[in-house]
């Protein structure tokens, strides 16, 4: 682990089966299900979980890194996101923004 690495990462959802099938097809996670109100997930670098609540539109917004960024904006749209910020260059790389079928804000760059 690193020193305030994000570690774990928590969010609301409306539908579980909603967001397996978007983030498995999109960032290949995987899934545990903890009953009816909680299941957690896996991917190669970060770990967390939704549980059943009302996401809040805009309220944080989560950042991936990806070492094929074009790569990821395709599975990101084939999954069911909504790219709301195309491919753009900023000063330490590039990146894209995309809302997952909750409505929740993210962004994938790369330094590449």
């Amino acid at each position: 682990m690193k020193h305030h690495q994000i570690q774990y990462i928590e969010f609301a959802t409306k539908s579980f089966d909603v967001v397996k099938k978007f983030y498995s097809e999109a960032f290949s996670w995987e899934f545990v299900d903890y009953g009816t109100e909680y299941i957690a997930f896996e991917g190669e670098s970060v770990s967390g979980g939704f549980y059943i609540g009302n996401p809040i539109k805009g309220s944080m917004m989560i950042i991936l890194y990806s070492e094929k960024l074009e790569e990821s904006k395709v599975r990101v749209e084939k999954a069911g996101g909504k790219v709301t910020r195309d491919i753009f260059s900023f000063p330490g790389g590039r990146r894209f923004e995309f809302s997952d079928p909750d409505g929740n804000n993210m962004a994938v760059w790369t330094d590449r």
